[in-house]
């Protein structure tokens, strides 16, 4: 097994609503300052607002008593009474947080669906200045507090930041919003994306977007309705299937070797079934390969599964499904998390949760599951590393 404080969780989250109020005046270029999201209050609640556009909620002030109840949270569940403190975003709650429920590191991506403007320059100015906040926030604990830089959905802007990124060798992973892209990931106008992500070492991922669904005819039919809340099943595959297939389909992942990919909290369960489909297209593919000699030959000279198994990982957090399908997966490419501190997390229960859902699993497996895959992954040492290097 792992060490009781040596657990590493792979999807956990800086939303919006706990962001230091002053972060983008404080961080913005000075010819930006006067336009920067700031903190207003309108209705009795505490909200971002950007250029008159309302971004979402702000915790730092008390939630009015009347209205609608605010969003159960693990911190509730974990009996914080002072949520006004914003603890996933000061450094040393967060941290105190991770201690209490033995998790030595957080993979923490930021809020990924609230950075809305249309001056693009402006855009890229806000994009790059929350980075350079959450370069700030983790340097406390550079390998407890591990931050996953966001990218703009727009090409070009998306190369721009990554590039400055990688020049500060700062980050190990970098978000791109899959569901707000401008262009399908096949567009050519991505590819010099991939290549620097395949160059820098930095890991790319995809990350849900909950709140995407809200917008859909689906939830306008059922809003108001409980019904609404079982729709948030279907959105989840929704965003991420037409960008998985399109990295094997249009040989994303065949040309760039050397990328790596993290899915993040869209469900394990549906990947099996459309890389087999993958597989069983590929094979038809070359059953007409003759078809093909003279429009230039088949550039798809790998097998998706074995591709998958190569540049692809995914999280979850008490998912059954994926205990069934390990086999599938492979132990090395799912990767533990807690989604902290969300509605839905397992904070600060994960250790029983572990022993609950994982407990029928050798002891190695439980291990690569919840440490071993994210420490190579990510290159973290935590003190389990370093305890079974002086054993060795």
């Amino acid at each position: 097994m792992i060490a009781p404080n040596d657990l590493i969780s792979c999807d956990d989250h800086l939303d919006l609503a706990q962001l230091p109020a002053d972060l983008w005046k404080t961080w913005l270029p000075e010819q930006y300052r006067a336009r920067a999201p700031h903190i207003e209050e309108r209705g009795g609640r505490a909200v971002w607002v950007c250029e008159d556009k309302v971004w979402g909620g702000w915790a730092g002030k008390a939630a009015p008593q009347t209205g609608p109840k605010p969003l159960y949270t693990a911190l509730d569940r974990g009996g914080i009474v002072d949520q006004t403190e914003r603890r996933p975003a000061v450094s040393a709650l967060r941290l105190a947080d991770m201690d209490r429920d033995g998790i030595y590191t957080h993979i923490i991506y930021g809020p990924v669906t609230s950075i809305d403007a249309e001056d693009r320059d402006f855009r890229l100015a806000c994009y790059a200045a929350y980075n350079d906040w959450l370069e700030d926030f983790c340097s406390v604990a550079p390998d407890r507090l591990v931050g996953v830089a966001m990218l703009p959905p727009n090409p070009e802007e998306a190369l721009s930041e990554l590039t400055r990124i990688a020049a500060k060798g700062c980050f190990r992973q970098a978000n791109i919003q899959v569901a707000q892209a401008e262009v399908r990931l096949e567009d050519e106008r991505w590819e010099p994306v991939y290549a620097l992500y395949e160059q820098s070492g930095i890991i790319m991922s995809f990350h849900v977007t909950v709140f995407m669904a809200q917008a859909t005819s689906a939830f306008d039919k059922a809003k108001g309705s409980p019904g609404a809340t079982f729709l948030h099943a279907k959105s989840f595959i929704e965003q991420f299937l037409d960008p998985f297939v399109d990295l094997f389909a249009w040989g994303i992942l065949e040309r760039h070797p050397g990328l790596k990919i993290v899915i993040a909290e869209s469900g394990v369960g549906w990947v099996p079934w459309v890389v087999e489909e993958l597989d069983y297209r590929h094979w038809r593919l070359w059953e007409a390969a003759d078809y093909w000699d003279d429009k230039g030959g088949i550039p798809h000279k790998t097998k998706p599964s074995e591709l998958f198994k190569r540049q692809v990982y995914g999280t979850f957090q008490q998912s059954p499904t994926a205990m069934r399908l390990i086999e599938f997966w492979g132990p090395d490419n799912l990767l533990w998390a807690t989604d902290y501190p969300h509605p839905d997390s397992i904070w600060p229960n994960s250790h029983k949760v572990i022993e609950e859902t994982m407990g029928h699993l050798p002891p190695d497996v439980i291990r690569k599951l919840t440490h071993d895959n994210a420490a190579k992954l990510y290159g973290i040492q935590t003190h389990d590393a370093e305890h079974r290097l002086a054993a060795e």
